[in-house]
């Protein structure tokens, strides 16, 4: 329930994620892009009898006076002005950033990149920190993605300009989509939210309308799995259950999502299902 695709900073196009869920037999996903909703109609037309069920997904990147958040949103109608007007709004805050991220790397370390390859960036769906990460890789400026990311791309801060959460989540909503919230544990960078502060955080999105906790998540242990099922029970939270999966820009393998195939499903996550499916 949570991958992206070249539509946003993935590896895979839809068509070869399509194959590679067919390949890995997953029968439920969605394709999660970052501000994005391009690719449910990309993958639609592709699946015919037999196939795995397809969930129209996306996730936005927010921001508000009490930290960062990443909010995904399913079962949605992508064609609506109110998920598509917070695709724009996103969409314009990242072609922003990307700009003044190149200034940045030329102003402070003398990083230019070809005006071919400058194009290129800036005709993508949705370009981020990977590819320009990717870029610098390949014109020598950094020896791998994460190393231009974390000490390079990081160090320019923005401030002024984002996606709330309540923002999106109401756009989820009207959209006629489930709301929830993507690896919950996580904040700004490497900051790890748990005990009352996860409580707190959590309180003030489902006053927003949040109606899931993503409790399965690739990089979580076991107990943060369980104190993720434990705060969705207690506020009668949706599950769901991701690998975020970015093909060959990340290090997580498809399907991953800490969920086995032998495990009983949670309520939550059985809810969800029969919500969105």
């Amino acid at each position: 329930m949570h991958m992206h695709t070249t539509v946003s900073d993935g590896t895979d196009t839809p068509a070869l994620l399509v194959q590679n869920v067919r390949d890995a037999g997953i029968k439920v996903f969605s394709v999660t892009d970052h501000d994005a909703v391009k690719s449910a109609g990309i993958i639609r037309p592709l699946l015919g009898d037999g196939d795995p069920a397809f969930i129209p997904g996306v996730e936005f990147s927010c921001r508000d006076d009490g930290g960062k958040y990443h909010i995904l949103g399913y079962g949605f109608d992508p064609e609506s002005t109110a998920v598509r007007y917070v695709v724009e709004h996103g969409h314009s805050i990242r072609m922003k950033k990307v700009t003044a991220r190149l200034e940045f790397l030329k102003s402070e370390f003398g990083f230019v990149f070809p005006k071919e390859d400058v194009d290129k960036l800036l005709s993508l769906d949705n370009p981020g920190k990977p590819h320009i990460g990717n870029l610098m890789v390949r014109h020598g400026f950094a020896d791998t993605k994460e190393n231009a990311i974390n000490n390079y791309i990081n160090r320019i801060r923005f401030t002024d300009e984002y996606i709330g959460p309540k923002e999106a989540i109401s756009g989820i909503v009207a959209a006629g989509g489930i709301p929830v919230l993507a690896h919950p544990f996580y904040g700004s960078g490497d900051e790890l939210i748990i005990g009352g502060d996860m409580e707190k955080r959590l309180l003030r999105l489902i006053e927003c309308g949040l109606r899931g906790i993503e409790a399965y998540y690739s990089g979580f242990s076991e107990k943060m799995c369980g104190e993720a099922l434990s705060l969705a029970e207690r506020f009668d939270l949706y599950v769901t259950a991701g690998s975020d999966y970015h093909g060959g820009n990340k290090l997580v393998k498809l399907g991953d999502t800490g969920l086995s195939g032998e495990t009983e499903y949670p309520k939550g996550l059985r809810r969800f299902l029969e919500a969105v499916l």
